[in-house]
């Protein structure tokens, strides 16, 4: 299995604790994912913020517009620092998303470290190469410009 990493940072024009509340809640991630992805939370009863063990399952159409089940588990929490989520169910072979959040001046650094296996083998391998990467720069690219929106530079 090919594991490959993909890495973003952003600087957000907000502080610390302003972009912790927002991140830290579920119910935000749509607000941050571009609409082809056609991402739903389908969690019923969606708590206003994650926890370890937290499990939220989510609609979402990676790959020509087909509606796939996607289950997340939040595995670690620490505050105002960072938070990870790992796939039980989805479209990956593996996934594991490292989202950590510093201080910077009155502003928040955002650095995001996901690591993911294609599924498929050698097929999955191709399929990285051809598109997985580049849709994930996409989300991010749009992640930022949506951030951008809400918290806008100063």
């Amino acid at each position: 299995m090919a594991t490959y990493q993909f890495k973003r940072e952003q600087l957000v024009y907000a502080p610390l604790e302003v972009v912790w509340d927002f991140i830290s809640s579920p119910a935000n991630l749509k607000e941050i994912t571009p609409d082809h992805m056609g991402f739903d939370i389908t969690t019923p009863d969606l708590p206003s913020k994650m926890y370890p063990g937290m499990i939220i399952s989510y609609k979402v159409s990676p790959i020509l517009g087909i509606k796939m089940n996607w289950v997340t588990e939040i595995k670690n929490v620490e505050e105002h620092a960072f938070f990870v989520d790992e796939e039980r169910v989805g479209p990956y072979a593996m996934w594991h998303h490292q989202h950590h959040i510093e201080r910077q001046g009155d502003h928040t650094l955002m650095h995001d470290i996901i690591t993911y296996a294609p599924p498929f083998g050698w097929l999955g391998r191709i399929a990285n190469w051809l598109f997985i990467r580049k849709n994930l720069q996409q989300i991010f690219d749009y992640r930022k410009t949506a951030l951008e929106k809400r918290y806008p530079p100063v």
